[in-house]
């Protein structure tokens, strides 16, 4: 469903972070990108949704060309971005925050109640507390209204940068879970995690990046023995 295609892109002109990087994600899988800070993983995903803008390559999201594609009309070509740090508005309420998922559809109210609906089925504290202002919740339950708000719009692929840094073993337990059953809904994910051994434990394809370029990949199965895999790698 998503390609990527020998990627050249960088915060400045001259000066790439991603060299030539390339990936496929296919329909209805996880497929993580792993590797160190600073080999351009975060920005692979800034990349697909539009914020930056490759200097060479091509990204092909369902048989069309979605590089050059503004942001704000990724959700028309069902794609979901969550960042890594927390983005909930925190003066708003939950219901507040998941409504601005509805603003492709903002004029019809019985959609949006019914998306609401669906999503306070998948996160049922969220329903118990739709009143109470986003900022007052912990980093996981903001998380939770994270992948709310992005599931408003029914998306096809969601890009999903460090689910859970910074937050309690319980919680990044949830969302991983999460994330798997999204999967099981039919959601394309891709993944980007430092935790290693729980990416690769949801994941079914990897890719390692090194130094903004592709190290290796693989699927799961083909990472098990990950010590092994990283001295190879050194």
């Amino acid at each position: 469903m998503l390609e990527v295609k020998e990627v050249y892109v960088g915060y400045y002109r001259d000066i790439n972070i991603l060299q030539g990087v390339f990936l496929a994600a296919q329909e209805s899988m996880i497929t993580s990108i792993i590797g160190t800070n600073g080999v351009g993983k975060s920005t692979l995903l800034k990349t697909i949704y539009g914020f930056l803008q490759p200097n060479s390559g091509e990204i092909i999201w369902q048989g069309r060309k979605l590089t050059g594609v503004d942001p704000y009309k990724m959700p028309l070509r069902g794609v979901a971005y969550i960042p890594q740090r927390r983005n909930v508005f925190p003066e708003m309420t939950v219901e507040e925050n998941l409504q601005l998922g509805c603003w492709t559809f903002r004029k019809h109210k019985d959609q949006i109640h019914e998306k609401l609906e669906e999503n306070y089925e998948r996160f049922p504290v969220l329903r118990d507390r739709r009143r109470q202002k986003a900022g007052n919740f912990s980093g996981g339950q903001q998380r939770m209204i994270e992948l709310a708000r992005a599931m408003m719009i029914d998306p096809k692929l969601m890009l999903v940068d460090e689910p859970t840094a910074g937050l309690a073993p319980k919680f990044s337990r949830y969302i991983y879970d999460k994330l798997l059953e999204l999967k099981g809904e039919g959601i394309t994910i891709l993944l980007v995690d430092q935790h290693i051994k729980r990416a690769l434990e949801v994941s079914d394809y990897v890719y390692a990046l090194a130094l903004g370029k592709n190290m290796t990949e693989g699927p799961r199965k083909d990472f098990e023995n990950l010590k092994e895999r990283i001295k190879e790698w050194l």
